[in-house]
């Protein structure tokens, strides 16, 4: 099985030709390559474990497992970004155990302008679709069918 589950389309899924499937895959991946050439400040593994932490604080492990990384690999970055001093680590209260991954006011202010850069790369090339709510509504379908993938792929009701 692939990552997110790829190689299982799951009941009724409709499956795609070869050709289109490739076709697909290639714009995917040449999309992902554009998005890591632009000028953010962050790595693209900065700014999706900042993103999450963002939303609240998030625990490591679950950071990895949203992230599809090895808890190593989160660690090492999670310690760049502490050093670089826009995430802090803080023990949750009632379990010393466990450790959570904030975002400070300079990750905050990191996580702003690479949103902005991002935005300005972006908006432009979906406004050149001519229709950037069906593709954004499309890309958000996307993100959900990953997550049931990721749900059902680990158990998660």
């Amino acid at each position: 099985m692939g990552a997110e589950g790829v190689n299982d389309p799951g009941p009724g899924a409709e499956t795609l030709d070869v050709q289109t499937s490739q076709a697909a895959v290639l714009t995917v991946m040449r999309l992902f390559r554009a998005l890591e050439r632009v000028d953010t400040g962050l790595t693209p593994q900065q700014y999706r474990i900042l993103k999450l932490a963002g939303a609240g604080g998030e625990r490591s492990a679950r950071l990895a497992e949203r992230l599809a990384v090895a808890k190593p690999t989160l660690t090492a970055t999670a310690d760049g970004l502490v050093a670089a001093g826009y995430a802090q680590r803080e023990a949750e209260a009632g379990d010393r155990r466990v450790v959570r991954l904030c975002l400070t006011a300079a990750g905050r202010a990191a996580l702003e302008r690479a949103d902005a850069a991002y935005a300005d790369w972006l908006g432009p090339l979906l406004g050149a679709t001519g229709d950037m709510a069906g593709v954004l509504e499309v890309i958000r379908g996307l993100d959900a069918a990953m997550d049931e993938r990721r749900r059902t792929r680990i158990g998660v009701a």
